[in-house]
Formats: structure tokens, sequence, C-alpha cells
């Protein structure tokens, strides 16, 4: 790998390993409030609905920064976004400390996550449009290099929950507070740097024009998913947050003269929405939920683990292109196949050796996801800079949010009350929350006290759980086997879109990216396939 090569600008290495660095931060992050969930159960008492919201917090503000960043990043320039980025990170750690008791803990994490994840979305509306910019030729290959940085960050974020969590027992905000360590690292490495700008920048494109491709389609999808977000963040009207979802479509519409868009970009952002809810959706809960069905290490062990595959195998996307003569949409079909084996192995391990197994293959499916999705957006609509990309990550983070990890805290509720109320409806009866747990249009139900599940398992730690708790812990564990057979569902649905995508291509000759024809700049969104 020969970085001054393949590059177009002599500091193309340094700003490659500078966006490194700052998805790492975002990384390492994720990583230990997902291993502080149980924490935040047991102090505060909250159920499984809200730390999943709290967790998806995490998620849609990354959609803001994202899609806001990269509607100016081609106006404004990289570095005034690294600075907002900057200062974000720094924020969200006082306000997310500012949590003391269960009266303002909620507002206070929730809040917190969200400028957190404003800040993370803003840094990718930086880096993505960046390396394809700076690597054109080999787009795939170094986009996922440039994302082994997340699950580098899963990887220390995970030993960091293991060690001073399970083995020192170091309070929830010491361990939180470590991501301002990398934070400070790509401030440095980003400084003074001077920055590329993309083929859609250098030849002049207007705002309205890099969005043709997007159009009424792409913008629909973004557009509902902001809806809900004003609907479950201030508790809108159904009707009041469509009001606000229509508004943001017809700015849209404004801007790019009420283009249709493309069929196919619309199909890559609908998958995307799945690739957030089953790639962040599932990382933000597999150590919780891993670890309650073996042990609370162990879940730790399991999910640096998958991260480490993940990690090692981003470098080799080229290799696989290439040897195993895999088109970028070949490559996303396989890893969702693996996907869905993955989870459903997952959810009937009893031993560490088969969940090692089962993950194994897991995190080899979800390895190549999000950055192989987001060089074939930018291999084929180049004339959208870095606003088709820039929307597709924020979408995926928008659905990991609102609908991937709240959906994984719901279903965790559901399954196990529906398991506790089978078994013993009178122990369901004393273990319920007061709080529902509600998720989109499925019936509202009370799912076991955080609390008191908390209890439960630190008095079978300690071998002095009575029967009754026994009993709790065993139907929690069920149902966290089937949530994860429902989560299974979801590349299901990516495996047959990615098949029949493959179709398409063969269709038109095969997959290869586009280039910017001039001629094409004053015109509409094209036919049904491509822009």
């Amino acid at each position: 790998m020969n970085i001054k090569q393949d590059g177009l600008t002599p500091n193309a290495g340094r700003l490659l390993w500078a966006g490194f660095v700052a998805i790492l931060a975002a990384g390492v992050g994720f990583a230990i409030r997902g291993g502080i969930f149980d924490n935040w159960g047991g102090e505060y008492g909250f159920t499984g609905a809200q730390l999943g919201a709290i967790g998806g917090a995490g998620f849609s503000g990354f959609c803001f920064g994202i899609v806001i960043g990269g509607v100016l990043c081609d106006k404004i320039g990289y570095g005034k976004l690294v600075i907002v980025a900057f200062a974000a990170h720094v924020l969200s750690a006082f306000v997310t400390f500012g949590a003391s008791s269960p009266d303002n803990a909620y507002n206070m994490l929730y809040w917190g996550m969200f400028i957190f994840a404003y800040a993370n979305g803003t840094l990718e509306a930086v880096a993505n449009p960046l390396v394809a910019t700076l690597f054109p030729s080999n787009r795939t290959h170094y986009l996922n290099i440039l994302h082994a940085s997340w699950p580098a960050g899963l990887i220390l974020g995970g030993i960091v929950g293991w060690v001073l969590d399970d083995k020192m027992e170091i309070g929830w905000k010491v361990q939180l507070s470590l991501y301002l360590i990398p934070t400070v690292a790509y401030g440095v490495m980003f400084w003074g740097q001077k920055y590329p700008k993309s083929e859609a920048s250098e030849k002049g494109l207007s705002l309205g024009q890099m969005f043709q491709d997007v159009g009424l389609m792409g913008g629909a999808v973004v557009c509902f998913l902001l809806a809900l977000f004003f609907k479950q963040t201030f508790d809108l009207p159904l009707a009041a947050a469509g009001v606000i979802g229509v508004v943001l479509l017809a700015g849209i519409g404004g801007i790019t003269r009420f283009a249709a868009g493309s069929v196919l970009l619309f199909v890559l952002f609908f998958t995307h929405a799945l690739v957030g809810a089953v790639e962040l959706g599932t990382d933000g809960w597999i150590q919780n939920i891993t670890g309650n069905i073996l042990s609370s290490e162990q879940g730790k062990i399991l999910f640096v683990w998958t991260s480490s595959v993940m990690f090692a195998l981003r470098f080799c996307a080229h290799w696989i292109e290439k040897n195993l003569k895999l088109s970028p949409i070949g490559l996303l079909f396989v890893c969702a196949v693996l996907a869905v084996a993955g989870l459903n192995m997952a959810s009937t391990v009893t031993a560490f050796a088969g969940a090692m197994v089962a993950l194994t293959i897991y995190g080899i499916g979800k390895t190549f996801f999000w950055p192989t999705m987001l060089a074939v957006a930018s291999d084929r609509f180049p004339r959208t800079g870095a606003v088709a990309i820039s929307i597709m990550g924020g979408i995926g983070m928008m659905s990991a949010g609102l609908i991937g990890s709240p959906g994984l805290g719901y279903f965790k509720d559901r399954y196990a009350a529906d398991e506790l109320e089978k078994t013993n409806p009178a122990l369901y009866a004393t273990y319920k929350a007061e709080t529902p747990s509600k998720f989109l249009f499925f019936a509202e139900v009370n799912g076991p006290d955080g609390t008191k599940m908390g209890e439960a398992k630190e008095a079978a730690g300690g071998g002095n759980a009575t029967q009754e708790q026994q009993d709790a812990i065993e139907a929690d564990i069920r149902g966290d086997r089937r949530v994860l057979k429902t989560d299974s569902l979801i590349p299901l649905a990516m495996a047959a879109i990615y098949l029949a995508l493959m179709m398409y291509f063969k269709s038109i000759g095969g997959y290869k990216p586009e280039t910017i024809d001039p001629e094409k700049l004053t015109g509409g969104a094209g036919g049904p396939g491509e822009g």
C-alpha cells in the first residue's frame, strides 16, 4: 500500500490518518457507552427502551452533523468543520458528566450523547468525501481503511470497559472521559493542513446540481427519518411531525427544481437505513445481550474479538475484490448472507466457544457494509460531491438511532416480559417497570424494571440469587435470544436488495465508477436507473 503514490496531494497520507483518528474517537466513545449501559440501568433504574433511546441519541445527532456538514463542506471548507466537531466533542463530555441523580440523568445522558454524535457526524462529513477525493481510483479500498478506525475504536473502548469496569470497578464517568484522548490527537493532526476540493466542487457545480441525483425520492428517505426524530424526541403529534417532514422535502424540491432523483440512489439510501439499523444498532446492544446470555466479561471479550476481525478485514477490501472477483455489490451480498447466519447462530449459543464462532461469522458479515456502501454512492454519483455520501451516512446513523437501537431495546423488553409472564405471571407483576416501552406502531409493553434486574444479576453473580430472581434472569436470557433472531431479518432483506442490484448491474454491462459528464450538468436526474 503506497499512500503517497495513490493519493492526489502530498499530504494525502496525513489527512487519511487524521480522519482515521477522528473516527477512532467516535468508536472509543461508542464502545465504552455500550459497556456501561448496565451501570446506567442499575444506577438510575432505566428500562431497556430508555437505554435504547439514550443510545439512539448517540446516532440521531450524527445525522444532523453529517447532513449539515455534507451540505456545507464544499462551500466553507473542511477545516472549519473540524473545529466545530472538536468543540462539540469537548462540550458533550461536560453535558454527559452532568448526570447526577435519577431526576436529571435521562436528559443529561440523552443530550450529551446527541452532542457527541453531532461531532462524530460532522467529522464523517469531512472524512468520507475527503478520502473519496484523495483516492478516486481506489475508493472502496481507502474508505475501508478509513473506517477500520471504527472497529479499532471499538476494540480500545471495549478493552477499557473490560479492565476499568469489570476488573477495577472504576466509575463510568472516568471510563467515558477517555475518548477525549483521541479527540485531542485528531485536532493536532488536522491542524494547519490544506484540503483538496471534490470533483464536483472543482467543476463549479452549484448546490442544486449536487442535489439533482438525490431529488425528491432520496430526500423522502431522510425527511421521513427527520420527521420521526422530531416526533420521538419532542413527543410531537404524528401530524405535526409529518408537516415538518413535508416542509423539509419541499425545501429539497426547491433546491433541485423538483427533480425526481435517481432510483438507484433512492435504493442505496433505503438500504443504508437497514445497514445502520443492523450494524450500529446491534453493536450498541451486543455487549449487553451476549453478556446477559453468558457473562458480562465474556460479552466484552466477544465484542473486542468481533471488532478485531472487522478491523483486520477492512484493510483487505481491495485484495478481496481483486482475487475473489467480487464487485462492491457482490461483496455486500456475501456480507449480508453471513450476517444473517451469524445472528441466528448467536441466538442459540450456550457456551463461549460457540459464541465465538457465531459472532466471528457475524463480524465478517458486518465488516464491509458501511464503507462499501459509501464507495458505491461516490463511484456512481460523482456530481453529488459530498452531498450524497453525507446524506447516506446520516440516514444510516439516524436509522440506527431511531430504529435500530430503540427497536432492539423495545424487543428486549417485550420478549423478556413475554417470557416471564408466560412462566410466572405473579413474578412478572412484581418485576415489570412502571414506564411502558414504546416503539413505532408496536403495542406498548412493560418490560422488566432495570433496577430489580440489576439486583437479581448482582445476587446471581455472588451465588445468592433467590429462585424468583433466577427465574427472572432466565426469562431475560430467553428474550435476548429472540431479539437476535428478530434482528437477523434486517440483513435478510438487505441480501435480497443486493441480489437485485447485482442483476441490475449485470443487465447494463457490469459495475463501474462514473465520472462527471459536463453535458449533463444542467440536466435532470436521468432515467430510472441512474442519475
